[in-house]
Protein backbone atom coordinates (compact mmCIF):
# COMPACT_ATOMS: atom_id res chain seq x y z
CA UNK A 1 0.00 0.00 0.00
CA UNK A 2 2.55 2.43 1.19
CA UNK A 3 4.24 1.85 -2.19
CA UNK A 4 1.27 2.50 -4.15
CA UNK A 5 1.14 5.72 -2.26
CA UNK A 6 4.90 6.35 -2.53
CA UNK A 7 4.15 6.01 -6.73
CA UNK A 8 1.16 8.02 -7.08
CA UNK A 9 3.45 10.72 -5.11
CA UNK A 10 6.32 10.92 -7.12
CA UNK A 11 3.97 10.77 -10.63
CA UNK A 12 2.01 13.52 -9.12
CA UNK A 13 5.00 15.64 -8.84
CA UNK A 14 7.00 15.13 -12.12
CA UNK A 15 3.87 15.83 -13.73
CA UNK A 16 3.32 19.06 -11.59
CA UNK A 17 7.11 20.03 -12.38
CA UNK A 18 6.38 19.63 -15.64
CA UNK A 19 3.27 21.81 -16.06
CA UNK A 20 5.53 24.26 -13.75
CA UNK A 21 8.88 24.20 -16.21
CA UNK A 22 9.86 27.70 -17.94
CA UNK A 23 9.10 28.51 -21.16
CA UNK A 24 11.72 30.69 -22.29
CA UNK A 25 11.11 33.55 -25.05
CA UNK A 26 14.38 33.44 -26.04
CA UNK A 27 17.81 32.06 -25.96
CA UNK A 28 20.99 33.51 -27.14
CA UNK A 29 23.64 31.27 -28.60
CA UNK A 30 27.52 32.16 -29.80
CA UNK A 31 28.11 32.23 -33.66
CA UNK A 32 29.19 28.38 -32.94
CA UNK A 33 26.30 27.49 -30.90
CA UNK A 34 27.63 27.63 -27.85
CA UNK A 35 24.83 28.59 -25.29
CA UNK A 36 25.26 32.11 -24.23
CA UNK A 37 23.37 34.99 -22.24
CA UNK A 38 22.10 38.01 -22.48
CA UNK A 39 24.85 39.96 -19.74
CA UNK A 40 27.61 38.27 -21.91
CA UNK A 41 25.66 39.99 -25.16
CA UNK A 42 25.75 43.06 -23.12
CA UNK A 43 29.78 42.67 -21.90
CA UNK A 44 30.67 42.26 -25.29
CA UNK A 45 28.19 44.88 -26.75
CA UNK A 46 30.03 47.71 -24.59
CA UNK A 47 33.40 47.04 -25.57
CA UNK A 48 32.79 47.23 -29.45
CA UNK A 49 32.36 50.31 -31.88
CA UNK A 50 29.73 48.94 -34.15
CA UNK A 51 27.08 47.17 -32.68
CA UNK A 52 25.04 45.48 -35.95
CA UNK A 53 21.46 44.13 -34.22
CA UNK A 54 19.75 42.16 -37.08
CA UNK A 55 16.35 42.23 -36.37
CA UNK A 56 13.16 40.16 -37.72
CA UNK A 57 10.51 43.49 -38.73
CA UNK A 58 7.51 42.04 -37.65
CA UNK A 59 8.99 40.14 -34.27
CA UNK A 60 7.51 41.44 -30.56
CA UNK A 61 10.31 40.40 -28.56
CA UNK A 62 13.29 41.33 -31.06
CA UNK A 63 12.06 45.22 -30.76
CA UNK A 64 11.76 44.43 -26.85
CA UNK A 65 15.09 43.65 -27.00
CA UNK A 66 16.52 45.97 -29.16
CA UNK A 67 15.20 48.48 -26.46
CA UNK A 68 16.78 46.75 -23.62
CA UNK A 69 20.38 46.54 -25.25
CA UNK A 70 20.14 50.08 -26.09
CA UNK A 71 19.50 51.03 -22.69
CA UNK A 72 22.30 49.13 -21.03
CA UNK A 73 25.05 49.98 -23.78
CA UNK A 74 23.67 53.71 -22.60
CA UNK A 75 24.09 53.53 -19.15
CA UNK A 76 27.89 51.99 -20.04
CA UNK A 77 28.52 53.94 -22.64
CA UNK A 78 26.68 57.72 -21.97
CA UNK A 79 28.26 60.38 -24.38
CA UNK A 80 30.05 58.48 -26.37
CA UNK A 81 26.57 56.66 -27.60
CA UNK A 82 24.99 56.73 -31.10
CA UNK A 83 22.12 54.83 -32.31
CA UNK A 84 21.04 54.48 -35.89
CA UNK A 85 18.20 52.66 -37.80
CA UNK A 86 17.59 51.05 -41.43
CA UNK A 87 13.64 52.31 -40.97
CA UNK A 88 15.01 56.05 -41.76
CA UNK A 89 16.07 57.44 -44.74
CA UNK A 90 18.85 60.22 -44.70
CA UNK A 91 16.49 62.85 -46.27
CA UNK A 92 14.89 62.29 -43.14
CA UNK A 93 18.03 63.19 -40.98
CA UNK A 94 17.05 66.78 -40.45
CA UNK A 95 13.55 65.99 -39.09
CA UNK A 96 15.08 63.67 -36.62
CA UNK A 97 17.65 66.23 -35.33
CA UNK A 98 14.55 68.85 -34.78
CA UNK A 99 12.49 66.37 -33.03
CA UNK A 100 15.43 63.67 -30.83
CA UNK A 101 18.12 66.30 -30.11
CA UNK A 102 17.24 69.52 -30.50
CA UNK A 103 13.68 69.43 -29.18
CA UNK A 104 12.06 71.98 -31.29
CA UNK A 105 9.08 69.98 -32.89
CA UNK A 106 6.44 67.93 -30.85
CA UNK A 107 6.21 64.17 -31.41
CA UNK A 108 2.95 64.34 -33.29
CA UNK A 109 4.73 66.47 -35.96
CA UNK A 110 7.45 64.58 -36.35
CA UNK A 111 5.30 61.30 -37.10
CA UNK A 112 2.95 63.43 -39.41
CA UNK A 113 5.85 65.06 -41.55
CA UNK A 114 8.22 61.57 -41.79
CA UNK A 115 8.81 58.87 -43.82
CA UNK A 116 7.99 55.84 -40.98
CA UNK A 117 7.03 52.62 -41.64
CA UNK A 118 3.33 50.88 -40.43
CA UNK A 119 4.33 49.29 -37.58
CA UNK A 120 6.45 52.56 -36.37
CA UNK A 121 4.76 53.75 -33.61
CA UNK A 122 4.70 49.69 -32.10
CA UNK A 123 8.27 48.87 -32.85
CA UNK A 124 10.80 51.84 -33.14
CA UNK A 125 8.97 54.72 -31.66
CA UNK A 126 9.85 53.23 -28.09
CA UNK A 127 13.57 53.69 -29.38
CA UNK A 128 13.35 57.04 -30.94
CA UNK A 129 11.93 58.28 -27.58
CA UNK A 130 14.27 56.43 -25.33
CA UNK A 131 17.01 58.60 -27.59
CA UNK A 132 15.00 61.92 -27.26
CA UNK A 133 14.25 61.29 -23.11
CA UNK A 134 18.39 60.98 -23.17
CA UNK A 135 19.42 63.11 -25.88
CA UNK A 136 21.25 61.00 -27.58
CA UNK A 137 21.87 60.92 -31.51
CA UNK A 138 20.21 59.22 -33.92
CA UNK A 139 20.99 58.62 -37.49
CA UNK A 140 18.91 57.76 -40.35
CA UNK A 141 21.05 55.52 -42.30
CA UNK A 142 19.55 54.08 -45.23
CA UNK A 143 18.88 55.50 -48.59
CA UNK A 144 15.99 57.18 -49.50
CA UNK A 145 13.78 54.96 -51.46
CA UNK A 146 13.23 56.49 -54.62
CA UNK A 147 17.37 56.36 -54.92
CA UNK A 148 17.22 52.89 -54.12
CA UNK A 149 13.97 52.43 -56.87
CA UNK A 150 16.42 54.49 -59.51
CA UNK A 151 19.32 51.58 -59.27
CA UNK A 152 16.49 48.52 -59.23
CA UNK A 153 15.29 50.12 -62.53
CA UNK A 154 18.76 51.02 -64.51
CA UNK A 155 21.56 49.64 -62.14
CA UNK A 156 24.36 51.88 -60.31
CA UNK A 157 24.62 53.98 -63.72
CA UNK A 158 21.34 55.07 -62.83
CA UNK A 159 22.56 57.42 -60.16
CA UNK A 160 24.40 59.37 -62.51
CA UNK A 161 21.40 61.20 -63.10
CA UNK A 162 21.31 62.79 -59.67
CA UNK A 163 22.05 66.19 -58.72
CA UNK A 164 25.17 66.69 -57.30
CA UNK A 165 23.63 68.08 -54.05
CA UNK A 166 21.64 65.03 -53.36
CA UNK A 167 24.62 63.07 -53.03
CA UNK A 168 25.19 63.91 -49.21
CA UNK A 169 22.48 61.82 -49.14
CA UNK A 170 24.13 58.73 -50.24
CA UNK A 171 27.91 57.17 -50.13
CA UNK A 172 30.43 58.56 -52.68
CA UNK A 173 30.65 56.27 -55.95
CA UNK A 174 31.11 54.25 -57.27
CA UNK A 175 30.46 51.64 -54.12
CA UNK A 176 32.17 48.69 -53.37
CA UNK A 177 30.22 45.47 -54.62
CA UNK A 178 30.92 42.11 -55.35
CA UNK A 179 27.88 39.76 -56.97
CA UNK A 180 29.43 37.24 -55.89
CA UNK A 181 28.50 37.47 -52.35
CA UNK A 182 26.20 34.90 -51.37
CA UNK A 183 23.45 38.35 -50.06
CA UNK A 184 23.69 38.93 -53.87
CA UNK A 185 23.78 36.41 -55.37
CA UNK A 186 20.73 34.94 -53.47
CA UNK A 187 18.74 37.86 -54.23
CA UNK A 188 19.65 37.47 -58.01
CA UNK A 189 19.03 33.45 -57.95
CA UNK A 190 15.65 33.93 -56.45
CA UNK A 191 14.18 36.86 -58.84
CA UNK A 192 15.21 35.42 -62.12
CA UNK A 193 12.16 35.65 -64.37
CA UNK A 194 10.27 37.59 -61.98
CA UNK A 195 10.19 41.10 -64.15
CA UNK A 196 8.32 42.92 -61.48
CA UNK A 197 10.85 42.84 -59.22
CA UNK A 198 13.11 44.53 -61.11
CA UNK A 199 16.37 43.92 -63.03
CA UNK A 200 18.89 45.06 -60.47
CA UNK A 201 17.24 43.51 -57.14
CA UNK A 202 20.69 43.05 -55.91
CA UNK A 203 22.15 46.28 -56.97
CA UNK A 204 19.40 48.08 -55.00
CA UNK A 205 20.23 45.99 -51.43
CA UNK A 206 23.75 46.84 -52.45
CA UNK A 207 22.97 50.07 -52.34
CA UNK A 208 21.03 50.02 -49.18
CA UNK A 209 24.12 48.11 -47.62
CA UNK A 210 26.81 50.39 -48.39
CA UNK A 211 24.76 53.54 -47.33
CA UNK A 212 23.97 52.02 -43.99
CA UNK A 213 27.27 51.06 -43.46
CA UNK A 214 28.70 54.41 -44.67
CA UNK A 215 26.73 56.82 -42.39
CA UNK A 216 27.47 54.45 -39.37
CA UNK A 217 30.96 55.38 -39.91
CA UNK A 218 30.46 58.46 -40.59
CA UNK A 219 28.47 58.93 -37.07
CA UNK A 220 31.10 56.97 -35.01
CA UNK A 221 33.70 58.05 -32.80
CA UNK A 222 36.76 56.54 -33.29
CA UNK A 223 38.35 54.10 -30.44
CA UNK A 224 35.95 55.59 -27.68
CA UNK A 225 32.53 55.37 -29.55
CA UNK A 226 29.89 53.22 -30.19
CA UNK A 227 26.93 52.51 -32.63
CA UNK A 228 24.49 50.61 -32.27
CA UNK A 229 22.54 49.97 -35.62
CA UNK A 230 19.12 48.52 -36.39
CA UNK A 231 18.72 46.69 -39.85
CA UNK A 232 16.78 43.57 -40.96
CA UNK A 233 18.76 40.41 -39.91
CA UNK A 234 19.65 39.63 -43.83
CA UNK A 235 21.18 42.95 -44.45
CA UNK A 236 24.12 41.92 -41.70
CA UNK A 237 23.88 38.13 -41.48
CA UNK A 238 26.81 36.07 -42.21
CA UNK A 239 29.04 38.98 -42.25
CA UNK A 240 28.11 40.07 -45.52
CA UNK A 241 25.66 43.25 -46.31
CA UNK A 242 26.18 45.79 -44.20
CA UNK A 243 29.13 44.71 -42.42
CA UNK A 244 30.92 43.37 -45.67
CA UNK A 245 30.48 46.88 -46.71
CA UNK A 246 31.95 49.04 -43.62
CA UNK A 247 35.06 46.67 -43.89
CA UNK A 248 35.72 48.27 -47.27
CA UNK A 249 35.41 51.55 -46.23
CA UNK A 250 37.69 51.36 -43.36
CA UNK A 251 40.15 49.78 -45.80
CA UNK A 252 40.81 53.38 -46.79
CA UNK A 253 41.08 54.88 -43.62
CA UNK A 254 43.58 54.53 -40.46
CA UNK A 255 40.43 53.12 -38.01
CA UNK A 256 40.11 49.45 -36.85
CA UNK A 257 36.90 49.82 -35.00
CA UNK A 258 35.72 46.31 -33.27
CA UNK A 259 32.79 45.30 -34.64
CA UNK A 260 30.12 43.08 -33.07
CA UNK A 261 27.05 41.58 -34.91
CA UNK A 262 23.60 40.08 -33.80
CA UNK A 263 21.39 38.18 -36.08
CA UNK A 264 18.04 37.14 -34.84
CA UNK A 265 15.90 33.74 -36.38
CA UNK A 266 13.22 32.00 -35.00
CA UNK A 267 12.67 28.02 -34.42
CA UNK A 268 10.52 25.45 -33.30
CA UNK A 269 12.95 24.05 -30.38
CA UNK A 270 14.56 26.52 -28.54
CA UNK A 271 17.40 24.08 -26.47
CA UNK A 272 19.72 23.96 -29.62
CA UNK A 273 20.65 26.14 -32.34
CA UNK A 274 19.77 24.71 -35.15
CA UNK A 275 23.19 24.30 -37.60
CA UNK A 276 21.62 25.97 -40.77
CA UNK A 277 21.69 29.17 -38.28
CA UNK A 278 25.25 28.84 -36.65
CA UNK A 279 27.85 31.54 -38.20
CA UNK A 280 25.46 33.95 -38.93
CA UNK A 281 26.48 36.15 -36.54
CA UNK A 282 28.62 37.00 -33.10
CA UNK A 283 25.34 36.38 -31.20
CA UNK A 284 22.25 34.70 -32.45
CA UNK A 285 19.01 35.41 -30.93
CA UNK A 286 16.97 32.72 -31.27
CA UNK A 287 13.27 33.00 -30.82
CA UNK A 288 9.96 30.54 -31.28
CA UNK A 289 8.30 30.27 -34.39
CA UNK A 290 5.11 31.07 -32.81
CA UNK A 291 6.00 34.52 -30.78
CA UNK A 292 2.95 37.32 -31.16
CA UNK A 293 4.07 39.47 -34.45
CA UNK A 294 3.30 43.20 -33.95
CA UNK A 295 1.80 44.39 -37.24
CA UNK A 296 2.02 42.33 -39.97
CA UNK A 297 2.89 43.71 -43.27
CA UNK A 298 5.09 41.81 -45.98
CA UNK A 299 6.88 44.94 -46.27
CA UNK A 300 6.43 45.62 -50.10
CA UNK A 301 7.05 49.07 -50.13
CA UNK A 302 9.53 49.41 -47.61
CA UNK A 303 12.22 46.24 -48.16
CA UNK A 304 11.59 46.08 -52.60
CA UNK A 305 12.94 48.57 -53.81
CA UNK A 306 11.06 50.14 -56.84
CA UNK A 307 7.94 48.43 -55.91
CA UNK A 308 6.26 51.16 -54.25
CA UNK A 309 5.99 52.43 -58.01
CA UNK A 310 4.81 49.53 -59.19
CA UNK A 311 1.99 49.70 -56.28
CA UNK A 312 1.37 52.96 -57.40
CA UNK A 313 0.94 52.19 -61.39
CA UNK A 314 -1.65 49.00 -60.22
CA UNK A 315 -3.22 51.30 -58.38
CA UNK A 316 -3.60 54.04 -61.35
CA UNK A 317 -5.00 50.69 -63.49
CA UNK A 318 -7.78 49.85 -61.20
CA UNK A 319 -11.18 50.96 -62.90
CA UNK A 320 -12.20 54.31 -61.38
CA UNK A 321 -15.35 54.45 -59.05
CA UNK A 322 -18.38 55.89 -60.70
CA UNK A 323 -19.34 59.27 -59.15
CA UNK A 324 -22.16 59.35 -56.92
CA UNK A 325 -25.59 60.63 -57.86
CA UNK A 326 -25.88 64.69 -56.11
CA UNK A 327 -28.38 63.57 -53.67
CA UNK A 328 -26.09 60.46 -52.66
CA UNK A 329 -22.84 63.40 -52.10
CA UNK A 330 -24.93 66.03 -50.83
CA UNK A 331 -26.23 63.56 -48.26
CA UNK A 332 -22.54 62.58 -47.22
CA UNK A 333 -21.72 66.24 -46.91
CA UNK A 334 -24.55 66.57 -43.90
CA UNK A 335 -21.43 65.18 -41.38
CA UNK A 336 -18.78 67.99 -42.33
CA UNK A 337 -20.36 70.73 -40.20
Amino acid sequence: MRKSVLTVIICTFFILAGYGSDKPAYRIYTGKGKSSGYKNLVREATSANLVFFGELHDNSLCHWLELQLAKDLYAAKRSYFVMGAEMFETDNQLLLNEYVTRKLIRKKDFEAEAKLWPNYKTDYAPLVDFARDNNIKFVATNIPRRFAALVNLEGFDGLDSILANERGLMPSLPIPYDSSLNCYKNITQATQGMAHMGMNLAEAQAMKDATMAWFMLRNTQADSGLFLHFNGSYHSENYEGMVWMAKQYLKRGNFSPKILTIATVEQNDLDELEKINEGKADFIIVIPSDMTKTFRTDLPLMSVPGAASAEKQSQENKPKPKPKPKEEEDQVDDDDD
